[in-house]
């Protein structure tokens, strides 16, 4: 991990608001959905609004479930949103499982004597008049989350024939509303068969859904909202009690599940029955909350703005340290070192540089690694003149592809690829670090925000236009013409001259003419001006694995096998 003082660099907010016609329809929804509830949730003043970050995390919490659940969950009820993001917290933690919430609801109907068909009719009136009957009558409960949908207002009609009259030809806009139901919110880990035990288990205590709504996250949890008829009091406190002991009831079945078969002879095999998810004991401790008393440091490695990195030990093992100097930490420094720890806890691949944990409580906030010792390749080409032979840097260049697709794989935009956050360790593998500016990819595959270094930005992030992945590809390719030449991109103009270039003159580095054809095809595809003609990092791999069977066989051919150190025996010796 490398700290340098950069004044190209901009990190900013994980989205922000686009011009309409610069997205999806699906997208603006769900930003003006997210906009419309961190609005409300910041006017009623909920703690959660003041604690730092929250609005990023907020907006995590939209991009972690389906587009579908911005598009229905009712903003009027933002306190609910508010709800959901705290139960899938709370399912985080094997021993809370499932965790769920149940409140009191009412559904309205606005009717003439027939309900209103909300699949047909004005919305906008329905709305009008439902928000002023539940403003203007006290002691009535809030309507479910995700609204009244035409079989819930069905049955508040049937529950409330005896209000009805008939012979009034005139619309009459009198809500009418069901006996209270409850709306119950489960949260856990998602799995084969999980809606047909909850419904099961609502059932078991003569609960009858009216509505369900089912919504499982990119990270493999569950969000799932009920509402229910058939129990007989307003209040939830029993009802919660009840569910409860459903739940340690159907927990002891799958244990006792877990004995084993008794063997009639010794010829019959004991049988053990396994449930879907074994749960794991915890502690209630964070497990990458760094112990500071087993944390050693020593010599600093480099120094920037914002922090320094050390050399240390943590438990005997040589890790960097990067600490973050607390009097230039700010709200935006926190984001940053918030989102740093969150995708880093989340991503194992032998290259990408290991998380090993951080140390979370102000004001010793710090990210502790795997120690790189051989430093970063920027410092091998530009500090130490180092120089890459063919075949080395192709194996550089196959490291970081195969990081990167891993990344990308799992939704992670790096944002700021350049060769001062690719570092080597002492067997020689390149590894992918510093991800203080990366984010989690929306679904929409849309970002946006000027975010990275100018030399090797590409053109839709320098012009803040929503972009995707393929903003880490162009990245790559700059940095891949690096390890060619050995030099600095564009490096006779200023970062914004070649920025500027880059946009509006379709400015690229010169590429050697003696480079292998197919390597200039590769760098070629990697920086065209359009994003979709450039190939994922699958598809780099290939090439280049492609390219390095060529010149390996070209070697052999040639009898030209001097190896004294492998690959990388033009590396200079020296430890970072």
């Amino acid at each position: 991990m490398v700290i340098e003082e950069d004044l190209e660099s901009c990190g900013s907010r994980a989205v922000e608001l686009l011009s309409p016609a610069a997205q999806p329809r699906h997208q603006r929804q769900k930003l003006e959905v997210y906009s419309e509830v961190l609005r409300r949730i910041q006017d009623f003043n909920y703690e959660e609004a003041a604690l730092p970050g929250f609005d990023d995390q907020l907006w995590l919490h939209f991009n972690r479930l389906p587009a579908r659940y911005a598009l229905d969950v009712n903003v009027e009820r933002a306190e609910d949103v508010l709800t959901h993001k705290r139960l899938l917290h709370l399912a985080e933690d094997p021993a809370n499982r499932p965790v769920f919430e149940v409140r009191v609801v009412q559904v309205y109907s606005v009717t003439n004597g027939h309900t209103i068909d909300s699949a047909h009719s004005d919305t906008s009136l329905q709305e009008d008049a439902q928000s002023s009957y539940y403003l203007g009558k006290q002691g009535v409960h809030p309507p479910p989350t995700f609204g009244s949908f035409p079989n819930l207002e069905v049955f508040a009609l049937q529950s409330n024939r005896h209000h009805v009259e008939d012979g009034d030809s005139a619309v009459d806009l009198t809500p009418t509303f069901a006996r209270p139901m409850h709306e119950i919110t489960f949260s856990t880990v998602d799995k084969p068969k999980l809606l047909a035990q909850l419904t099961s288990l609502l059932g078991e205590i003569g609960l009858n859904i009216q509505e369900a709504h089912a919504f499982s996250t990119v990270d493999g949890f569950s969000l799932d909202v009920f509402v229910v008829e058939g129990w007989p009091h307003e209040e939830t406190e029993e009802l919660k009690n009840v569910l409860q002991k459903e739940i340690l009831k159907s927990k002891d079945q799958i244990c006792s599940k877990l004995q084993p078969v008794p063997a009639v002879s010794m010829n019959i095999k004991t049988e053990i029955v396994f449930p879907d998810c074994i749960e794991i004991p915890t502690d209630g401790t964070d497990v990458w909350e760094i112990d500071t008393r087993q944390l050693k440091m020593e010599n600093k490695v480099a120094s920037g703005s914002y922090g320094d990195l050390y050399k240390g030990t943590y438990c005997s093992q040589e890790v960097a340290i990067k600490i973050l100097k607390p009097e230039r930490v700010n709200t935006d420094m926190l984001k940053e070192f918030s989102q740093e720890v969150y995708i880093m806890r989340k991503i194992r691949h032998k290259n990408v540089v290991q998380f090993i944990g951080a140390c979370t409580k102000p004001p010793n906030l710090c990210i502790v690694t795997e120690f790189m010792a051989r430093g970063s390749i920027y410092d091998f080409l530009h500090k130490e003149k180092g120089v890459f032979k063919l075949p080395s840097l192709l194996k550089v260049a196959i490291d970081v592809s195969k990081g990167m697709n891993y990344l990308h794989q799992n939704n992670i935009i790096h944002r700021d690829l350049k060769t001062a956050n690719l570092l080597m360790d002492e067997n020689e593998v390149v590894k992918v670090a510093d991800f203080g500016v990366a984010r989690v990819q929306a679904h929409s595959g849309v970002m946006t925000a000027e975010t990275g270094t100018y030399r090797w930005m590409a053109p839709e992030v320098i012009e803040h236009n929503p972009y995707d992945h393929k903003a880490d590809v162009f990245s790559f390719g700059i940095a891949l013409w690096e390890l060619l030449t050995g030099e600095l991109p564009y490096s006779l103009l200023t970062p914004l001259q070649a920025a500027v270039g880059v946009v509006q003159k379709g400015l690229r580095p010169t590429i050697p003419k003696c480079t292998h054809p197919k390597l200039v095809e590769l760098l070629e595809r990697c920086w065209r001006q359009d994003p979709t003609q450039r190939p994922n990092f699958s598809e780099v791999t290939d090439s280049l694995q492609q390219i390095m069977k060529e010149v390996v066989s070209k070697r052999e051919d040639h009898h030209d096998n001097k190896s004294a150190g492998g690959f990388f025996s033009a590396l200079k010796r020296g430890h970072h």
